[in-house]
């Protein structure tokens, strides 16, 4: 009898173990592309978002007068970026098809199609502009494809709902393939605050579109946190600004804080891990959060870049915009591949960065 209960202990803390096995992210490199560098008459720079598909990485450059993507690739070699070469520019100029016409493409966010090899992009539009947000599909070579059914709050209009410069900002290729994620970068008027010194309720939408149905399926919420430096200028800001699916259900989420006053020492940036359960609200049909109780996603935090800063350029941790999958390292593990977006350098000093990190379970 001792040694069946034994066995039994033994077995619930084996499970138990697994149940909790929790993810770490673990840094590995730093590399830094020159901010002139020109590939087919187009600068290198803006790069906003990111994925990696059969050995290429995509980027999506964040221009709306000359929206475009640039595919290249990363050689990673002993857990170091070894180089990037960028292989070819392709533009979105299209001035024919009444999509790219009557669109206005601020692209944010990008991935590829497993099957297909089509390219989908995500714009936050102009919302001074009226103009709305939108998520679409090209081929290879910028043609357009399809677009997708947005819900009617991510419409502008004359009761705005929209942050202008925070509406759709990251995406995800989903885990089942039969569908992909798209994340606000902060809340819509009618959800709640924008994040502050204190805490608020600033609840942004993700949303799931389902690739057959052509729309959103299902939609969480996920909070903000509040601003933790001390404010010295005018801007200080937090949002979402890249989000990938990593197992069903569990996300990591960049945030990116930006303060004006610090120069090139502005940015807070932070990796969570959000996950949905059975409790979390599926918020889809709520037109506002403010009216209503919800559940959102569970969240931890998993990466500080304050803890490699030292181990960065200059001591700048940039506005890190995009993140992927890259490929496996040596010993098995995932790796990850962040970007930031320079802002071609048009605030100041910035970097075209990459991050090599690495995915463990501990």
């Amino acid at each position: 009898m001792r040694t069946f209960l034994f066995y039994v202990f033994f077995i619930s803390v084996l499970f138990s173990c697994k149940k909790n096995t929790q993810t770490e992210l673990i840094f590995l490199d730093e590399y830094i592309v020159k901010d002139s560098l020109t590939i087919n008459n187009s600068v290198i720079g803006g790069l906003s978002g990111v994925d990696y598909s059969n050995g290429f990485y995509y980027f999506v450059v964040d221009d709306s007068r000359d929206p475009r993507f640039v595919k290249a690739k990363i050689d990673i070699e002993k857990n170091k970026i070894k180089s990037i070469d960028f292989k070819n520019v392709v533009c979105l100029n299209d001035t024919i098809t009444a999509f790219y016409k009557e669109t206005f493409l601020d692209l944010e966010s990008i991935f590829i199609d497993k099957e297909t090899q089509e390219v989908n992009f995500v714009s936050e539009g102009s919302i001074i502009k009226g103009k709305s947000p939108s998520v679409f599909t090209t081929d290879s070579l910028g043609n357009f494809v399809q677009n997708y059914t947005i819900p009617n709050y991510f419409i502008p209009n004359a009761i705005a709902k929209l942050k202008h410069n925070g509406a759709f900002e990251g995406s995800s290729k989903g885990i089942n393939n039969k569908g992909f994620w798209v994340a606000m970068e902060s809340p819509l008027l009618s959800d709640g605050e924008e994040p502050t010194f204190t805490k608020t309720s600033s609840p942004i939408r993700i949303t799931y579109f389902d690739k057959a149905a052509k729309k959103a399926t299902k939609q969480f919420a996920y909070q903000l946190e509040h601003i933790t430096k001390p404010s010295q200028g005018r801007t200080n800001l937090n949002g979402l600004t890249a989000i990938l699916e990593y197992k069903e259900n569990h996300f990591l989420i960049v945030e990116r804080t930006y303060q004006s006053g610090y120069g090139a020492l502005g940015n807070i940036i932070r990796i969570f891990e959000a996950s949905v359960d059975e409790n979390t609200s599926n918020i889809l049909d709520i037109e506002s959060l403010r009216e209503t109780s919800f559940i959102p996603l569970k969240k931890r935090l998993v990466f500080d870049f304050e803890d490699i800063r030292d181990r960065l350029t200059g001591g700048i941790i940039d506005n890190i915009e995009g993140i992927t999958f890259g490929e496996k390292l040596a010993n098995g593990n995932q790796s990850l591949v962040l970007v930031s977006d320079d802002n071609f350098q048009a605030y100041g000093k910035q970097l075209n960065q990459f991050v090599l990190l690495e995915i463990k379970n501990k």
